[in-house]
């Protein structure tokens, strides 16, 4: 499926929150309350978009995936036992698929995509959390070859801690 990836701009706002509405919905079906009205918002993907960090890719003129990359992590990451902690890396946060996109392959090519952007923008490593309780989001992860390195504790649980070397 081929997948154009940009940056989001401000008129993508409202569809990115559609897609986050009913993403919880979906995972709310499965039993995962990873995400609610707390988190993410509005505010958070202005911010991103306002900072260039914020992408979006589409299929067929429609966004079927939103993620945000950049340098900023919570001080809860420091419990992690990452394997270089001197190496460049970027973090990915907030990576959703469109329900009606979802188990198409689009996660999976969206980390590929992901990991070269890192790549190329001379960075040598790419770390995230999951929601322990999200068994899809870890299954993706495990399968993209990263590791868990460590946990960190928030307001919805436990979330492993994750990296991936690209040299």
């Amino acid at each position: 499926m081929d997948i154009i990836y940009r940056h989001a701009v401000k008129e993508d706002i409202q569809i990115i929150e559609m897609l986050i509405t009913q993403a919880i919905a979906e995972m709310e079906k499965k039993q995962i309350f990873q995400w609610d009205e707390l988190y993410p918002i509005r505010e958070d993907f202005l911010n991103d978009i306002q900072y260039n960090h914020l992408f979006v890719g589409c299929i067929n003129c429609q966004i079927a995936v939103v993620f945000t990359i950049n340098e900023d992590y919570d001080e809860a990451y420091m419990n992690g036992k990452w394997k270089n902690p001197d190496k460049s890396f970027q973090i990915i946060h907030r990576l959703c698929v469109r329900p009606k996109f979802q188990n198409k392959g689009i996660a999976k090519q969206t980390m590929r995509y992901i990991e070269n952007k890192v790549l190329l923008e001379g960075k040598q490593a790419v770390r995230l959390d999951v929601f322990s309780q999200n068994p899809y989001a870890v299954k993706l992860y495990l399968e993209c070859g990263y590791e868990k390195v460590g946990k960190a504790e928030w307001r919805k649980g436990t979330f492993y801690l994750m990296e991936k070397y690209l040299e």
